[in-house]
């Protein structure tokens, strides 16, 4: 992928002088003077730009947002007296974590729906035992970047405030989650008790989370950070990486959403493909192709080394006889017309028969 002089899905990898490079370069007042001890510093400037971004009285910086989400969720099972956790089984937090907020903080999650879709308010009304929290990922990233509309999303947490639970959102693309929804980040962040954000699954920083809401909550988050050992003693190279990914790509997600469009509709053109979902909610969609997965990583790897394209990261097999790959339209691929992208899933799919046999 470093080789390849086009790039469909994704970004470059950096090295590591190149990143050390960018962390220099980035436009912050700060990189002349201390670094943070235990907190402050940037990592202070951090939590207050993000905690303005979204509209939140305050915000608290995370090594990785496995930690946010369980000390968040803590928090309001702590308040409430409940532990449930109502969730979908295809969230982060249940297919990506080992279930860590069951064995480490013993909470208990509760599934709304088996459905791969966003939740309903009447599911949600109609679950049958109570729950303290509502979990809302933003978008469903397993069930292919699904965001619900902006009425649905409403209707969602007043049935959960309807049922005396909090309300958080898992918002590790909730940067890009708002052209679909029609309304700006604090509207959004606005409906949620808390919410967390990644800085480097779109900014693309080095690592970490925040977790934004009230200042009675955050007080309580930090505690439990420290419990958590995510109180670190400095952190300010992420925190740099971050403080440049909101100054770099934050104004360029627009592009980012629209293009997808256009590279979901020629993907979707290829012989016996389909994209999912059809229009992308944001910037990132499933594209599905013949499969088997093998042949087809196989010919990434090939279209790399003879025509210097990177076509998309690796792909998976799923429903029989096909493989499934995420495709993140990102600034490299601006670049691509819908005729580049047909002319490239052609020769992809050519090279995919040859390795198959």
């Amino acid at each position: 992928m470093r080789g390849c002089d086009r790039i469909l899905s994704g970004h470059r990898t950096p090295s590591l002088r190149e990143r050390l490079a960018d962390l220099a370069a980035v436009d912050f007042d700060g990189l002349d003077g201390r670094p943070d001890f235990y907190g402050g510093g940037p990592v202070a400037a951090l939590e207050r730009r993000v905690a303005g971004l979204l509209g939140k009285p305050d915000a608290v910086f995370f090594p990785t947002g496995t930690m946010a989400q369980q000390v968040a969720l803590r928090c309001w099972a702590e308040r409430t007296g409940n532990r449930a956790v109502a969730l979908h089984p295809l969230g982060h937090l249940e297919v990506h974590e080992r279930k860590a907020y069951q064995t480490l903080t013993g909470l208990r999650g509760v599934w709304l729906t088996a459905e791969p879709r966003q939740p309903t308010a009447q599911e949600v009304r109609d679950l049958d035992e109570p729950f303290g929290t509502l979990l809302v990922e933003l978008p469903l990233r397993d069930a292919g970047f699904l965001l619900p509309t902006w009425d649905e999303l409403n209707a969602l947490v007043a049935a959960a405030r309807s049922r005396g639970a909090k309300v958080h959102f898992d918002g590790a693309r909730l940067w890009e989650s708002v052209f679909h929804l029609g309304r700006d980040l604090p509207t959004v962040a606005g409906l949620a008790d808390s919410v967390y954000v990644s800085l480097y699954k779109t900014l693309g920083g080095l690592s970490g989370a925040l977790l934004a809401g009230a200042e009675d909550f955050t007080a309580q988050a930090r505690a439990w950070r420290h419990r958590y050992g995510g109180q670190l003693f400095q952190q300010w190279p992420a925190v740099v990486a971050a403080l440049g990914g909101l100054d770099r790509e934050l104004p360029r997600l627009p592009e980012y959403v629209a293009h997808a469009k256009t590279v979901a509709a020629a993907l979707a053109a290829l012989p016996g493909a389909r994209v999912f979902p059809h229009e992308p909610h944001t910037h990132q969609f499933q594209l599905w192709l013949p499969g088997p997965a093998a042949a087809l990583n196989q010919a990434v790897l090939t279209l790399a080394e003879q025509q210097k394209t990177w076509f998309a990261n690796s792909f998976t097999d799923r429903s029989p006889g096909m493989a499934m790959a995420e495709i993140t339209v990102a600034a490299p691929a601006l670049e691509w017309t819908a005729a580049d992208v047909t002319a490239a899933g052609l020769a992809l799919l050519e090279l995919a028969a040859a390795a198959a046999g």
